[in-house]
């Protein structure tokens, strides 16, 4: 079944769809605040000033990829828009990752120019920008260096299989259309909007977070990195009034059990994005979040930032599938199909892999053909990407979401979706216990399933949620082991860490 909103032809380019409103934005918006850090605001003659000191000194730099320390302060997020606005490309460092992570980065790029806004890193014999450094400028902005949309804005740097991150360069092309698309569906921001960055400038969502206020001339509050992230969100959420938030699932997840002392009158919209979304989870949040429009989005780095979405119903019944609320239908700009294991579309209601198509693809992994051979193809003219989601689309249009190619399995024959395990095993519990269903391969026994919970050990829970497992699932999908882990861990995108989880596994 194929659904396409590629109806809509996309002429504006990077330089009308974000440089332009940017500057516009921090000409007509300077005396307002434009990010909160660290509990200290800064406006936007300040950001603007920031802005101008960097790109003269960008200026005189040749290289066109720039990797940048991505700190959280102001002169971080300054510098972004200097690289777009002097036609270059920033490659983002994580300060508290792996120093060997990001010289493998550094060395993938080529790279010769570091910004850095603190002192103190090492980078070897590369050129380093140190932004406390620089002269304070009072010269107005300068036109800004033009350059192809075909270009990258930004390169992110992901996991790979072979443990070398793999890069993903986002055009100007598809911010461009990005931006264009979050237009058309409706997520309008304007200057009185108080908005949430709760992700690492690592984490493609910090694009959208960051870049939707500051086109606005809007407010964007910052997480600092260095905060345990549900609660700095809980925080800022009490005590800054937010009335734009886009958080993943995990953090209403961790909110539930301070969600009594949550009343958001202000919140307007609210979206979420990253994994899948928990029905039940939502429900409770929608009670905090009383005038919120609430939507779950959905998009793959490969395809820049989120490409579909559902609108949360207050009233009625919401589309789910194994507990997980349905990712909704594809924005503007954006097509998608669902195609077996052979590439080959499959009509409506089946499920098999999402692929996506459109303005906002990626051209493709850093100098990585055959990765991209792999996970992207050609279908009646258009070229896919493969997400790896197992998915359908309704008769409505709506993409039900059931969880990764990689988290289907299959024990003696059978095909097993961790994520419907995962379901049936919340439904036991009356709070917000995580849980999380992880196949491991034993030496002696082949492919077992762990159901691993977020509890101290009981012996009697053990016994009881077995219990329970037995009369919902048949006997080929109960898990073989059960683990409980006090407090799951997080990754730096806030979302449970499951890799880290079967690390645990493997040492109990």
């Amino acid at each position: 079944m194929e659904q396409s909103a590629l109806n809509l032809i996309y002429k504006m380019s990077f330089y009308d769809c974000v440089i332009e409103p940017l500057q516009l934005s921090m000409t007509c918006h300077g005396e307002r605040n434009a990010f909160f850090i660290q509990e200290q605001y800064s406006t936007y003659n300040e950001l603007t000033a920031a802005v101008t000191r960097i790109r003269k000194t960008l200026h005189e730099v040749p290289e066109q990829y720039i990797a940048l320390a991505a700190h959280d302060n102001l002169l971080t997020y300054a510098s972004i828009l200097a690289i777009w606005m002097e036609g270059k490309c920033y490659i983002p460092l994580h300060p508290l990752q792996p120093k060997q992570r990001c010289e493998n980065i550094i060395c993938q790029m080529g790279i010769e120019t570091i910004i850095d806004s603190e002192e103190g890193a090492q980078y070897g014999n590369r050129r380093v920008i140190c932004l406390q450094n620089l002269p304070i400028e009072s010269e107005p902005m300068k036109p800004v260096t033009m350059c192809a949309d075909d270009m990258p804005a930004y390169i992110l740097f992901t996991s790979g299989s072979t443990g070398r991150p793999k890069g993903v360069p986002v055009t100007r092309h598809n911010l461009a259309a990005f931006v264009e698309s979050v237009r058309r569906t409706g997520f309008i921001l304007n200057e009185n909007d108080r908005c949430l960055q709760m992700f690492d400038l690592t984490f493609d969502l910090s694009v959208q977070s960051f870049l939707l206020p500051a086109l606005a001339g809007a407010c964007t509050y910052t997480v600092s990195p260095k905060k345990i992230k549900y609660q700095a969100v809980f925080e800022l959420l009490d005590e800054q009034k937010l009335t734009f938030t886009m958080m993943v699932p995990s953090v209403i997840h961790y909110l539930r059990p301070y969600m009594n002392e949550l009343n958001l009158p202000e919140l307007r919209l609210s979206l979420f994005a990253g994994e899948g979304l928990p029905a039940d989870d939502l429900k409770a949040w929608s009670e905090c979040a009383t005038k919120a429009e609430i939507h779950n989005v959905y998009g793959p780095t490969e395809n820049t930032i989120y490409c579909t979405d559902y609108c949360y119903r207050r009233e009625g019944k919401n589309k789910q599938a194994n507990g997980i609320i349905s990712i909704g239908r594809v924005m503007p700009g954006t097509e998608a199909v669902i195609v077996d294991e052979d590439l080959v579309p499959l009509p409506t209601g089946r499920k098999g892999e999402l692929c996506l198509a459109g303005e906002q693809l990626t051209p493709g992994y850093w100098h990585d053909e055959q990765k991209n051979n792999i996970s992207f193809f050609n279908l009646d003219g258009k070229r896919f990407y493969r997400t790896g989601d197992i998915c359908d689309i309704d008769l409505d249009g709506d993409i039900n979401y059931y969880g990764r190619t990689d988290s289907q399995i299959k024990i003696q024959g059978f095909r097993i979706e961790l994520s419907e395990i995962e379901c049936v095993a919340r439904r036991f519990f009356v709070d917000n216990t995580a849980v999380v269903a992880i196949a491991m391969e034993h030496p002696l026994h082949g492919l077992k399933i762990h159901l691993v919970v977020e509890r101290t050990d009981d012996d009697n829970l053990r016994v009881a949620l077995s219990e329970h497992l037995k009369q919902f699932l048949p006997t080929y999908m109960l898990p073989a082991e059960m683990n409980f882990i006090p407090v799951f861990p997080m990754n730096t995108s806030g979302k449970i860490d499951k890799q880290r989880i079967s690390n645990i596994i493997k040492n109990i």
